[in-house]
């Protein structure tokens, strides 16, 4: 698509494989599984007691005590994914930057659950009627995490969040990266966060009978395209990065990670939950991507799959993989981060934005792990980075994220 271009010049993140960029990248390339059995709330009563939480997490040191009774469990990873990307681009503290330029475009699926629930439950027990936290709205809604980031740091560019289950954060990168494209910003953050292990959030996937249930072994729960996986983990965290046009990066001497050139998106038009079985749309999203970002099939090295451990969403993925790139599917890597850090739902799209990141930035694919036989409908011959990290030169990457819906999305990112 022609328009300005648009790079990468900060990153940010916490969940549950680190509090910073550097732990996560280091997690990611030792192949850590994150999941454990869950301390949050009492799971007992589920069918699923495992989740990749965020560990030894102290909101002290972050927020002050008045700061942080403004802020769900996910607007808080939001604010400390986007300090960490504001900084490592170099604008916290920058009076050379034009803030009216800069504007936030963040992804959540759910918002604030563990808000609603807890006011909710409050309330229905008696222990606030009949009044309600002045807070309950602020922290609850899906959009303040975009608006807490731009009052805090005086962003007065386009401002707002994108809900498309699973795959919200891709449709954030995917309007950030169009909205500097058209000259609306000069820079956005953006990315996406979730906090949804919560009774509803791990109760509600329960009935669904979505979730793993490998409770006693929860490191090896999580393990796409294995054949004996079934369902997904869940997870929770944020990440953020910063999307630049590009000579306004060169002008002020920023660091950049690589370009961001093209993002696809598309419905399944099929089922509320299931994926279409032959990943039509998938394939869909995946070639407007291409085209968008003027590419060819041949021009991808590295896929980071949507693949989250389920019995139909992993084939189908393969599926539209294989339709699209025919032979040349066999000579890139693919593999599902997911296995590690379980599924952000809304904000699994930044946190594996962030890993292709990594292997177009250090030549390092993270594995999929925990994968012991591989589905006999998938194709043996797909290099799956089975369970170690591959090291190589990765020209362009790749990030899929599908939700509920049937929405799905694919961005690329290539090396400058």
């Amino acid at each position: 698509m022609a328009g300005r271009r648009v790079v990468v010049t900060g990153i940010g993140t916490i969940n549950p494989l680190g509090h910073s960029i550097e732990e996560y990248f280091a997690n990611l390339e030792k192949g850590v599984s994150a999941a454990t059995e869950i301390t949050l709330f009492d799971a007992s009563k589920f069918r699923s007691r495992i989740a990749c939480e965020v560990k030894d997490y102290d909101w002290s040191r972050y927020f002050d005590r008045k700061e942080v009774r403004k802020y769900d469990r996910f607007a808080q990873w939001a604010m400390i994914s986007a300090d960490e990307a504001l900084r490592d681009a170099g604008v916290v503290d920058n009076d050379t930057i034009d803030k009216e330029r800069v504007g936030v475009v963040w992804g959540s699926g759910t918002g604030g659950t563990t808000t609603f629930y807890e006011e909710s439950k409050g309330y229905i027990e008696g222990n606030y009627t009949p009044r309600f936290s002045p807070f309950f709205v602020p922290r609850m809604v899906v959009d303040l995490a975009a608006g807490f980031i731009s009052i805090k740091y005086g962003f007065m560019g386009p401002n707002y969040s994108t809900v498309s289950a699973c795959a919200s954060s891709n449709h954030a990168m995917i309007d950030a990266l169009n909205l500097i494209r058209w000259g609306k910003a000069d820079m956005i953050v953006t990315g996406g966060s979730e906090a949804s292990i919560n009774d509803p959030g791990v109760g509600s996937f329960c009935g669904m009978q979505a979730l793993s249930t490998y409770n006693d072994d929860p490191a090896h729960a999580s393990r796409p395209f294995d054949k004996d996986r079934n369902g997904f983990v869940i997870g929770e965290g944020g990440g953020a990065l910063i999307f630049e046009e590009l000579e306004h990066a060169q002008k002020r001497g920023a660091k950049i990670y690589c370009e961001v050139v093209g993002g696809g998106m598309s419905a399944d038009a099929y089922h509320m939950t299931a994926p279409h079985p032959e990943g039509k749309g998938a394939m869909m999203a995946m070639r407007e991507a291409l085209r968008d970002a003027e590419l060819e099939p041949e021009d991808i090295d590295y896929i980071n799959a949507h693949g989250t451990s389920t019995n139909l969403g992993d084939v189908a993925e393969i599926k539209a993989i294989q339709s699209l790139f025919g032979e040349h599917a066999y000579t890139m890597n693919i593999s599902s981060t997911k296995s590690m850090t379980g599924h952000l739902l809304g904000g699994t799209a930044a946190i594996e934005a962030l890993a292709c990141v990594m292997a177009i930035s250090r030549g390092v694919i993270p594995p999929t792990i925990n994968v012991e036989n591989v589905d006999p409908e998938i194709d043996p011959k797909l290099n799956l980075t089975l369970n170690k990290a591959a090291y190589r030169e990765v020209r362009c990457a790749l990030s899929n994220t599908f939700g509920f819906g049937g929405h799905n999305s694919s961005i690329i990112f290539r090396k400058m």
